[in-house]
């Protein structure tokens, strides 16, 4: 006669890790357009530049990407990457110049970017996004990190 063994329940997972605990942890999290192929480049480019190993990376479609969204009511509907930090996030040309100070050495000097109004710095910036699927491409699928890499990404 076989044994009838009880159901198990499924092991718990540990809860999902909130925003506001990430960024106290981290720092910063530069939220991306998962499929833009303009947005993988960048975050390769963080990624090879990075001198503490801080920052974190979340798709804009990602769980973290949609709370942090709506989070922050003003950012519902922008179309740009978002680098969340303590305080808030910057966007659009700030968050590139945000990124380029954090990353430092030669890239730091692209600070000097504040001297152009931030208005005439967005349009530049949107100029590129309007065109960045033609000039870069889209990918069927979010970044796949190294592993070495993995724990920097927020993916599900």
């Amino acid at each position: 006669m076989s044994r009838v063994r009880p159901i198990q329940p499924p092991p718990r997972r540990a809860p999902e890790p909130s925003l506001a605990s990430l960024l106290d942890e981290h720092g910063m999290i530069l939220l991306f357009d998962g499929t833009c192929g303009l947005c993988d480049a960048a975050v390769q480019w963080i990624l090879r530049r990075d001198p503490s190993g801080a920052m974190r990376f979340a798709p804009l479609e990602s769980r973290l990407g949609r709370e942090a969204l709506a989070q922050l009511p003003d950012l519902a509907r922008v179309d740009s990457m978002v680098l969340l930090h303590r305080q808030g996030a910057w966007i659009k040309s700030t968050a590139a110049l945000e990124i380029a100070r954090y990353v430092g050495g030669i890239w730091g000097g692209a600070v000097l970017g504040y001297l152009i109004p931030r208005a005439v710095r967005d349009w530049m910036y949107d100029q590129v996004a309007k065109r960045r699927t033609a000039m870069f491409g889209r990918t069927d699928h979010c970044l796949i990190p190294a592993p070495e890499q993995r724990a920097r990404f927020y993916l599900t």
